[in-house]
């Protein structure tokens, strides 16, 4: 599943009469792959001249060609189980949900999963209590995560088998904390061959969403250690057919060198680095994101710090000397402040230098003001953002605005970073939000604070190349479409189209045909991009049924 050739396209395949997204040829209409590589982009009048017999020759009818894209933040066998289990995601109240747990019921048998509800647009604005799931379950244990995962219902079934009152954090059937930490584990007791059953689906419904490259936050508290290494091959278990690369984090807290050296032994070195959803603070939904100021709709309440700041300048001090990145989650403004003071503490232990040119990485920082902001430039950290977290709870009176009040303004600051220099990966967090990354293009693009919109360009490379960078990948030429890049693309069949910018007044000039701006889909029309064909390094992941050639 790491993106080794596994079979191969032919060796030389001309795309044309189509749109090529290109730096090297802003108004390339052809493309010519061979092998793995890319061999030229140009014109239409260009490619039948270069076109022979020895050339599979695909029309593309108009469709583009882009590079392929990488989600910045996955969790591989939860979006997997997501898909064969209860969806939850278009609950409209709390009666729908216990209505769908019931309907569900009826037709399986033992323990029951569901994921993606938010109560925050319900009109009960509550959850289901252990004895409501009971009552619609038929007194079956079930575990429901909500949409951020930080959090879950359960039934008083599964509550009363697992002593779950006596853990800190259970409310009645609502798990926060240890709680859920504890029935999150139990709810993930699967055998080895249906977790690769569910990283199969997972990686096979990503390449049909037109995504290369995932970037796996994997982490203890999520599934054990052994199910990343089914992930990327290392029991021996290979898939049979070619999947989406996998880019590989570990989520574990290091205080010693022997530690360190251990988890890179037990994973046979394949490991970017120890981040990704290593917890400074928990989520906004959960209201354990921790925070200066309390939230709006808990008086008193700041959240949970579950890390301090000498653990955190440990764990970055030892990545730095390892030469891996380091990395957390965090989401509140307090939570910054620990990641930040963190990062000062391994500057003085090893230098600011070796801190900046380790490349650490942050995942979310969806509460970033301007001097972290600085904190963050000044040490090197990337971001890793869901622009699609503000289309889902950044609208009036949604779920920021519920739980921060005017605070919510300031969230997922996606152009203040940018236009400081902090480099910037996008991600969905699924299974959190759908896999869907023209969605995150067009949520950054159309953010709820216009102040924090950016360009299609800007989202577009976010969400491509900038996800190879973050991951520390060398090969520059990844993430583009040009003569010696990499074969890593997909492509879409589209209704129109432009170069969008976030206000008509801002940059109107990169709508000129004469500035040379690569043209992307308009993503405000209704008509969604489909995905006709994957390809990664030559090697076809996914194509649709009527894909011509």
């Amino acid at each position: 599943m790491n993106g080794s050739p596994i079979q191969s396209a032919p060796t030389l395949t001309l795309y044309r009469n189509g749109s090529v997204y290109s730096a090297a040829d802003p108004f390339a209409t052809a493309m010519l792959v061979d092998g793995d590589t890319v061999a030229w982009v140009g014109s239409e009048h260009a490619a039948t001249s270069i076109q022979d017999s020895r050339m599979e020759v695909v029309d593309l009818h108009g469709a583009l060609v882009a590079p392929g894209f990488v989600d910045a933040h996955v969790h591989t066998t939860e979006l997997g189980m997501s898909l064969e289990t209860l969806d939850l995601s278009g609950c409209s109240s709390l009666a729908d949900l216990l209505g769908r747990v019931s309907s569900y019921a009826k037709g399986t048998a033992g323990l029951i999963l569901g994921s993606g509800w938010d109560e925050s647009s319900w009109p009960e604005r509550r959850v289901p209590t252990a004895a409501e799931l009971d009552a619609a379950s038929g007194n079956r244990p079930v575990y429901l995560s909500r949409t951020d995962v930080h959090c879950a219902v359960v039934s008083g079934t599964l509550a009363a088998d697992m002593q779950l009152h006596e853990y800190d954090g259970w409310d009645n059937g609502f798990v926060v904390r240890a709680a859920h930490e504890a029935a999150r584990t139990v709810s993930r007791a699967i055998d080895p061959d249906q977790r690769a059953a569910f990283q199969q689906a997972a990686l096979r419904h990503a390449a049909s969403r037109g995504i290369v490259a995932v970037t796996e936050m994997a982490a203890p508290h999520i599934a054990p250690p052994e199910d990343l290494r089914r992930l990327l091959g290392l029991d021996g278990a290979l898939p049979e057919t070619p999947l989406p690369q996998v880019l590989p984090y570990w989520g574990q807290l290091v205080e010693t060198e022997a530690e360190v050296a251990g988890l890179l032994d037990f994973f046979e070195g394949r490991l970017l680095g120890l981040a990704g959803d290593l917890n400074i603070d928990g989520s906004i939904g959960a209201r354990t994101a921790a925070l200066r100021e309390p939230y709006t709709d808990e008086p008193g309440g700041t959240g949970t710090l579950y890390l301090t700041p000498e653990q955190v300048g440990r764990h970055l001090e030892l990545m730095t000397r390892a030469g891996l990145q380091g990395g957390f989650h965090v989401i509140g403004d307090a939570g910054m402040d620990v990641a930040l003071a963190g990062l000062q503490l391994a500057a003085d232990a090893v230098g600011e230098a070796a801190i900046r040119a380790a490349h650490h990485r942050l995942e979310h920082a969806e509460m970033t003001d301007d001097a972290a902001i600085a904190g963050l430039l000044r040490f090197g950290v990337g971001v890793s953002l869901q622009p699609g977290f503000d289309a889902a709870w950044g609208n009036p009176g949604g779920l920021y605005e519920q739980r921060l009040g005017e605070r919510s303004r300031q969230m997922n600051r996606m152009a203040s970073l940018l236009s400081s220099g902090v480099p910037v990966a996008l991600g969905s967090d699924t299974p959190v939000l759908a896999v869907d990354p023209w969605a995150g293009v067009r949520a950054a693009v159309f953010h709820s604070n216009p102040k924090e919109r950016v360009s299609a360009r800007a989202a577009f490379i976010g969400h491509t190349r900038a996800g190879w960078r973050a991951a520390g990948e060398s090969n520059f030429m990844l993430g583009q479409l040009a003569p010696g890049a990499p074969a890593s693309f997909a492509v879409w069949e589209v209704q129109e189209l432009m170069v969008q910018t976030p206000d008509a007044n801002v940059s109107a000039w990169s709508t000129d045909p004469r500035a040379g701006t690569p043209l992307l889909p308009a993503l405000d029309t209704g008509d969604e991009p489909r995905c006709l064909q994957t390809v990664h390094n030559g090697i076809e992941l996914y194509r649709a049924s009527d894909l011509a050639g």
